[in-house]
């Protein structure tokens, strides 16, 4: 016990000297802010914040793991980006939903988030200067593409500025957690897709109505005992629900990735993604004709996705994700021959990949 307790000491003293170490931090932090004041620049750098995360994570000789070292950064980064001036961030709506997790997860506790209905007034408060970033789901590795927000880009001038990637886990809530008072289960019709298996082998004849959001589903179950919601872990806490059953989703692998959109794309990084949208002429090769040059300079596609133009019957507009940046010389080529072949082209933005 005499060998515990002087461990525990070594261990107070060392948490008394972070904090000693994170007020340092802090104080430096005020002056740079000070200084970004003077010369008229932004409060928060997406290229600075990944060059210290990685940096960190790389002169990192353990046990400490890597990803929580990640986690526990991104906290002291958000409260530090908060002392100079807290970042504001509109997300589908409302409290609760993934795009709240994702956001969360990307900016930290110290930011302050605004709820918006629809992924077109996430877009409309970027636009209007009301908030720094906008957070929109893109696509799902089970369900696909969010083709709304595809649509949005067509008419809008915002970037995407960055993404993250979430790991879903649907769970099925309940005022009670008891499966036998269950009548009737709330989801989004997404969600409900992605645990379609396990809710018909679990709840065989039980209707399930579809909500605007699997938060929306969870607020309408705090005030109805007899019916269940598919709905996060965060929506459990914030609608005081208890858990019948965690992790329903069918596929344990299931991903969706989300986009962070603003007035402009953040510079590089050194791993990083860009995002075109482009319509082609009707003939015979022309889509061959687009992708050539992507293949002559080695650039790695990661999605294709084609939508209808709606401003003329059986036009589609394209959009690409492949690796690089807008900065990189072969990059740069192979749009510039692409550019030849298109009938309206557009970069949506250069920003950093998600780990």
């Amino acid at each position: 016990m005499p060998e515990l307790h002087k461990l525990r000491e070594k261990i107070d003293k060392l948490d008394h000297r972070i904090v000693e170490l994170l007020n340092e931090r802090a104080k430096i932090v005020l002056e740079v802010g000070k200084a970004k004041k003077n010369k008229q620049l932004k409060v928060h750098s997406q290229e600075r914040e990944k060059a210290i995360l990685r940096k960190l994570q790389e002169s990192n000789p353990g046990p400490f793991p890597n990803e929580t070292l990640k986690l526990i950064y991104e906290e002291i980064i958000s409260a530090s980006v908060a002392l100079q001036q807290p970042l504001k961030i509109a997300y589908l709506g409302p409290a609760s939903t993934f795009t709240h997790l994702a956001a969360r997860r990307k900016f930290g506790s110290s930011s302050e988030y605004l709820p918006e209905s629809t992924i077109k007034e996430v877009f409309e408060s970027v636009f209007r200067g009301k908030v720094n970033y906008g957070v929109v789901p893109i696509e799902n590795s089970t369900e696909g593409v969010v083709n709304y927000t595809l649509d949005m880009f067509m008419d809008s001038d915002l970037m995407i500025a960055s993404e993250i990637m979430l790991e879903i886990s649907h769970n099925l809530l309940s005022k009670s957690g008891k499966k036998s008072d269950v009548k009737k289960i709330y989801s989004h019709p997404q969600a409900k897709a992605q645990c379609r298996s396990w809710l018909e082998r679990s709840f065989p004849g039980v209707q399930i109505i579809d909500e605007l959001s699997t938060a929306a589903a969870a607020k309408r179950v705090s005030r109805n005992p007899s019916s269940a919601a598919v709905a996060s872990e965060l929506a459990a806490s914030v609608y005081n629900l208890n858990f019948i059953e965690k992790g329903i989703e069918d596929n344990k692998r299931n991903v969706t990735r989300f986009l962070i959109i603003a007035k402009e794309s953040p510079g590089r990084t050194g791993k990083d993604k860009t995002s075109i949208m482009f319509s082609i002429k009707d003939k015979p090769g022309a889509l061959f004709l687009i992708l050539r040059p992507f293949s002559k300079y080695k650039l790695n596609l990661t999605k294709i996705e084609s939508r209808p133009s709606k401003r003329k019957a059986w036009e589609y507009i394209f959009f690409v994700d492949m690796g690089g940046h807008i900065e990189d010389r072969n990059l740069m080529k192979a749009i510039k021959e692409v550019q030849k072949e298109c009938l309206f082209f557009k970069v949506l933005g250069s920003y950093p990949s998600a780990d």
